[in-house]
């Protein structure tokens, strides 16, 4: 038998408790990644304590919100990691916790699967025009990390990157996660930057299957009405060693779906 695959989720849990009452550990259990990245665990470091810590077996490592019931990130891990960090400017965004990195450094390899959110921008121009400042904020952080390290980020975006990322493109190009700015920052990110979105090398034309968000008006999951919001965006040299990537469906945990890609590495 050969060796296996390293599985790797990204969700965004919309509440871990509301997450965690819909059947998400019974999930991981069979599931069985052996990395989950979460975002918008909507909780403090309270509320996790003597509750949430471990998932499944996996011991979380997490960036909490200032804010009560807002944001916050994390990483569940199978393996210990050899470093946490946790927040990436020190200012407003880490503040709403935003951003974690876990570190696997062996004395041949730096790595790190880093757990993020960005910001919603559809709440109106003030978040807009903070959506644009941590962008401009995460460009150059993530380019100095590339320059350190091989890493995966696993997110929840809050960018439909290309028509093909949801489906109704047309009357979305003015709204908030679809505007050019948006899209542009994800194109540069891609090209000059060289960064790749994962799950696009390996299914680079799918649409319907695709998606990984919907909202909660009207019949958008019913009939498919999705965004693709959620990524896993690598350095060149994990991101060669994707082998496949699956969005699932069968239980909603949340209004996002778990985005997972397995990897030809193990830690």
């Amino acid at each position: 038998m050969g060796k296996s695959l390293f599985k790797l989720t990204s969700l965004n849990l919309n509440g871990i408790r509301s997450a965690t009452t819909k059947g998400l550990e019974p999930w991981l259990s069979t599931h069985q990644p052996d990395c989950i990245c979460v975002q918008e665990v909507k909780a403090q470091a309270a509320d996790v304590s003597g509750r949430f810590e471990t998932l499944a077996g996996l011991a979380g490592y997490f960036h909490f919100a200032e804010k009560k019931g807002y944001s916050g990130v994390g990483v569940y891990s199978r393996h210990e990691p050899s470093d946490v960090i946790v927040g990436f400017d020190g200012g407003e965004f880490d503040a709403e916790g935003r951003f974690v990195e876990v570190r696997f450094d062996t004395p041949t390899r730096k790595l790190s699967l880093i757990s993020a959110y960005f910001p919603s921008g559809s709440s109106g121009e003030v978040r807009q025009g903070a959506k644009f400042r941590f962008l401009d904020l995460m460009y150059p952080y993530l380019q100095a990390l590339k320059g350190q390290r091989e890493f995966i980020l696993c997110g929840d975006i809050n960018i439909a990157h290309q028509n093909i990322d949801l489906k109704n493109w047309r009357s979305n190009q003015k709204n908030s996660g679809f505007t050019p700015e948006e899209r542009a920052w994800m194109t540069r990110f891609l090209e000059e930057g060289g960064m790749v979105d994962v799950y696009r090398r390996l299914h680079p034309e799918t649409t319907e299957t695709a998606y990984t968000w919907w909202s909660n008006r009207g019949q958008a999951y019913a009939n498919n009405v999705g965004w693709r919001l959620d990524y896993h965006l690598a350095t060149p040299g994990m991101a060669g060693l994707a082998k496949a990537a699956s969005v699932y469906k069968e239980q909603k945990f949340s209004d996002h779906a778990p985005l997972t890609i397995e990897y030809d590495f193990q830690l």
